[in-house]
C-alpha cells in the first residue's frame, strides 16, 4: 500500500494538492483537494493503466463548465425547487444557481472549496480524509457543518467514499459523488451495459425539478433491469429534448447494498456500485461539447456516465422520497462503495 502527495497546481492563486492511492494490486486512485474531487482510477492494462473516470488536466477546468466532472456534491446532490424547503417546522430559501433553483448545493457546494486533508494507512487499505468547516455564511443553508469526505481504496479494488456531517443547527445533507466513468477504450460510453435495482423513474417537470409521481421502467427505454446496452437506451431517447439519459431512478439495495453495476462488454471491465439509499442519477453526457478539454480528448457527446447515488432529490418537498434533515449536534455519515473487476 502507497501513499504519494504532490503539488497539482495552482487555482486562483492557492496551490492545489494532488493525493495518489495505491494497494496491492497495482490500482491507484488520485484526488485533488480542489472540491474533494476524484480525479483518477486507474487500473493495470498490458501495455500500462487505463483510467476509469473522465478528468482535466487542470484544477481550473473542473470550474469552468457545468457538469460537476468526478467532484464532491453537498450539502444536498440534486436541485431544490425554487431553492426553498421546509425545515424544523419553517420555511428555508437557500442560493439558486440554475434559474430560480439550487443544484448541488448551490453556488458555494461542496465543489468550490479547497479542502484540507489528512492520510492513513492499514494493513490492507490506504485512505485521504477531506475536512472542512463550511459556515452558513458561506454555502447559506442552516447551521455550521463540519464535513468530511473520506476516500478508502482497498486490497479487494474497492473505492469507498464516506461523507460525514455534523451541524451546529438542525440541516439538511444528502451528498453524493459525481463521478463520471468511462470503462472502455474507446471515446464512448454506447456499449457499456448497465444494470439497475429499479423498478421506477422519478417524473420531473421541465426544470426537471420532481413532481412526486414515480413511473415503472417496464416497457420503456428506463429499464435497466436485465443489464441492456446503453446504445439502445439512448438511441431510443433521441426523440427527446435530452436525446439521452439525464434521469432519477428510484433504487433498492439488495442484501448487499448493490444498485447499479456498469460492464463494458469489448474490455470486461466493471463496476459495481453498493449504497443503502434510494437514488441514483444516471446522466450520459449528452451534451458534452469540444469545449472540454479531457484528457482523452476534447469532450463529445456520450464520453462518459455519471452514477450518482444519494435519497432521492428535493426530498425536503416530498416526504415519502425520505428524510435528509441532519439533527443538530448529530453526526451522520453516508457511504459509496465502488468494487472494480476484470473479468
Amino acid at each position: 500500500m502507497d501513499i504519494q502527495t504532490t503539488h497539482f497546481d495552482t487555482y486562483q492563486h492557492q496551490p492545489i494538492d494532488q493525493i495518489k492511492l495505491t494497494n496491492d494490486n497495482g490500482i491507484s486512485t488520485t484526488f485533488l483537494t480542489l472540491g474533494a474531487t476524484w480525479q483518477q482510477f486507474l487500473v493495470p492494462t498490458p501495455t500500462g493503466s487505463k483510467n476509469l473516470l473522465l478528468n482535466f488536466p487542470h484544477s481550473a477546468d473542473y470550474l469552468n463548465n457545468p457538469f460537476y466532472v468526478c467532484m464532491a456534491i453537498g450539502r444536498i446532490g440534486g436541485r431544490l425547487k425554487n431553492g426553498q424547503f421546509p425545515l424544523a417546522n419553517q420555511s428555508v430559501t437557500v442560493p439558486k444557481n440554475e434559474g430560480q433553483n439550487t443544484l448541488h448545493g448551490g453556488p458555494h457546494g461542496f465543489h468550490q472549496f479547497i479542502w484540507e486533508y489528512t492520510t492513513e494507512t492499514r494493513a490492507d487499505s490506504v485512505s485521504v480524509y477531506f475536512n472542512r468547516l463550511i459556515q452558513s455564511s458561506d454555502d447559506g443553508f442552516p447551521g455550521d457543518l463540519t464535513a468530511t469526505i473520506g476516500y478508502t481504496l482497498d486490497n479487494h479494488n474497492q473505492v469507498t467514499i464516506s461523507f460525514t456531517g455534523n451541524s451546529s443547527q438542525t440541516t439538511v445533507f444528502n451528498p453524493t459523488s459525481h463521478a463520471y466513468f468511462n470503462l472502455s477504450d474507446t471515446h464512448q460510453i454506447l456499449n457499456h451495459s448497465l444494470t439497475l435495482n429499479s423498478q421506477h423513474y422519478l417524473a420531473v417537470d421541465t426544470e426537471k425539478i420532481p413532481t412526486g409521481q414515480l413511473n415503472a421502467v417496464k416497457n420503456t427505454p428506463f429499464d435497466f433491469t436485465d443489464g441492456p446496452c446503453l446504445q439502445a437506451a439512448i438511441d431510443a431517447l433521441q426523440t427527446t429534448p435530452e436525446k439521452g439519459l439525464d434521469d432519477i431512478f428510484k433504487v433498492h439495495p439488495d442484501q448487499n447494498n448493490v444498485i447499479a453495476v456498469l460492464t463494458d462488454q469489448a474490455s470486461q471491465r466493471q463496476i459495481t456500485i453498493k449504497s443503502n439509499r434510494n437514488g441514483l442519477v444516471v446522466f450520459t453526457g449528452n451534451s458534452f461539447t469540444a469545449d472540454l478539454p479531457f484528457e482523452n480528448g476534447a469532450g463529445r457527446p456520450y464520453q462518459g456516465i455519471a452514477l450518482e447515488p444519494q435519497t432521492l432529490p428535493d426530498t425536503p418537498n416530498h416526504p415519502d422520497f425520505g428524510d435528509i434533515t441532519l439533527p443538530a449536534n448529530q453526526p451522520k455519515t453516508y457511504q459509496i462503495q465502488y468494487c472494480y473487476q476484470q473479468l
